[in-house]
């Protein structure tokens, strides 16, 4: 007996050991939050350069909410750095297509409470396909195996759609994976 729980205890101690190696698997994209120090490259926006006055008492009253010296034109100034039409996006608010989307996604009306209403679902969702014992044990991510319903087979979708005829100029020809 005392061999058998000799090799008991050498296996335990293999098993932590390597579980204890683990790097985990998880892809970042679970991480909503960026614990690097790398930057933001939503913080990085080209202005125009700080002038000085000529005569600091003359300067205009502050307008908040509006516009600025520096800053004239923020929106159209971002639309253009995204390779848009600048002046097109504030002349007119929404463009055609960008109307005819929204149109399209609002078709069968808008839930106003739409992210508490996922939340709680999700929660209920997770809850359903709580992790094992020993998952919670060894901190084991269980998003994929409780998501993988949801999960869609990208080759077996196109697949589907090359069946029906259907054009996919996005995807790769056929062999090319």
């Amino acid at each position: 007996m005392q061999g058998a729980s000799g090799k008991i205890t050498i296996i335990a101690i293999a098993l932590l050991t390597l579980g204890a190696c683990s790097k985990g698997d998880a892809p970042s994209l679970m991480n909503l939050r960026s614990d690097t120090g790398g930057p933001d490259e939503f913080l990085i926006l080209p202005t125009s350069p700080l002038e000085a006055p000529e005569d600091f008492t003359a300067l205009p009253q502050p307008t908040p909410g509006g516009t600025n010296r520096t800053d004239a034109t923020p929106i159209a100034d971002a639309v253009n750095a995204l390779g848009g039409d600048g002046e097109r996006a504030v002349s007119s608010g929404l463009t055609g297509a960008e109307q005819a989307i929204v149109s399209a996604a609002s078709r069968y009306g808008v839930t106003t409470n739409i992210r508490a209403v996922l939340a709680s679902d999700d929660l209920e969702w997770r809850q359903a396909n709580n992790s094992r014992l020993l998952e919670r044990l060894f901190n084991v991510s269980t998003y994929f195996r409780a998501y993988e319903a949801m999960s869609l087979d990208q080759y077996l979708e196109l697949a589907r759609l090359r069946g029906l005829g259907v054009w996919t100029p996005a995807a790769p020809p056929d062999g090319i994976n």
